[in-house]
């Protein structure tokens, strides 16, 4: 009698972990493929008039995986774009980075503004976006967001025109003093000296509503690594008690495509190549098993 077919059904988890201590980095599970494409190839000898080789042995078998993740943990970016993200767990406060000129040296500066905060009392207030503060004259400045996507945060606000101008007039800078940006919980305190700002020049600062965990990470920098990984595909647990599991011992990928689409959840499709491990004289395991 033949015993039962071995198979495998979906997908369960893909699990990346350090080559240096074998800690996994965390876990995905929201996965819609995790496929090791194993396509070997022949070297055939030909000559003559034969139509057909006279001799073929092996050639190289290319060890190609492709993850496709319904979800961003934060190994991807440390993986497949080269930078750890930075992360923080309850934010009750809210907060905002500093302020930083972009056009001129006027706006953050001692004869201009001092600090972006928080209003501590309007907090609630806060909106999720990217804020620039344009100076109009000597002693006033107007602010743009980049975004209304958080304004019906506490107090509704909206764009007051289509250059996305958040203030109806102009902010009066004062010496030392906080102004408030009306209905963001937010404050501009000017400079110890003399307010003096030069009409046109910018600043920016971003703003996080309080919140229950955030991350963030710049991408791109020049010293930025891509490690090698070692990476378990677990495939689903049939109804009959099957499991099956995979460790690829080494593994590398660059690069992490993050897609916004209308009405739709965002999937990053990665390339990964798995290659020998000389310590461990091959390149992955497969175990497999039907439980009592």
């Amino acid at each position: 009698m033949l015993s039962n077919p071995r198979i495998f059904y979906g997908v369960y988890s893909v699990t990346p972990y350090s080559r240096t201590t074998g800690e996994p980095y965390s876990t995905a599970k929201v996965v819609g493929e995790a496929a090791v494409a194993l396509s070997g190839e022949t070297n055939k000898l030909f000559g003559g008039a034969s139509k057909f080789p006279y001799a073929i042995e092996d050639g190289p078998i290319n060890s190609d995986i492709s993850l496709k993740l319904k979800e961003y943990p934060d190994f991807l970016f440390e993986l497949f774009l080269g930078k750890k993200p930075t992360t923080a767990a309850v934010d009750a406060a809210g907060a905002v980075t500093a302020i930083t000129n972009v056009k001129g040296v006027s706006v953050v500066a001692a004869t201009g503004i001092a600090s972006a905060t928080v209003k501590a009392a309007s907090k609630t207030d806060l909106k999720f976006t990217k804020y620039i503060v344009k100076a109009t004259d000597a002693t006033h400045v107007d602010v743009y967001a980049m975004s209304d996507i958080d304004f019906a945060r506490g107090t509704d606000k909206a764009f007051e025109n289509d250059a996305l101008k958040i203030t109806a007039a102009p902010l009066a800078i004062a010496q030392g003093v906080p102004t408030e940006i009306p209905g963001f919980g937010l404050e501009l305190t000017g400079g110890a000296g003399i307010i003096a700002l030069v009409a046109g020049d910018t600043a920016v600062f971003e703003v996080k509503p309080p919140s229950t965990s955030s991350m963030s990470v710049r991408i791109g920098g020049a010293a930025d690594l891509y490690p090698e990984f070692g990476l378990i595909l677990m495939a689903q647990q049939r109804s009959n008690g099957e499991m099956c599991e995979m460790d690829i011992f080494r593994a590398k990928g660059i690069g992490l495509p993050i897609s916004f689409a209308e009405k739709a959840y965002s999937e990053a499709e990665i390339k990964v190549q798995a290659f020998y491990d000389a310590a461990k004289s091959g390149v992955f395991d497969l175990r497999w098993i039907q439980t009592s």
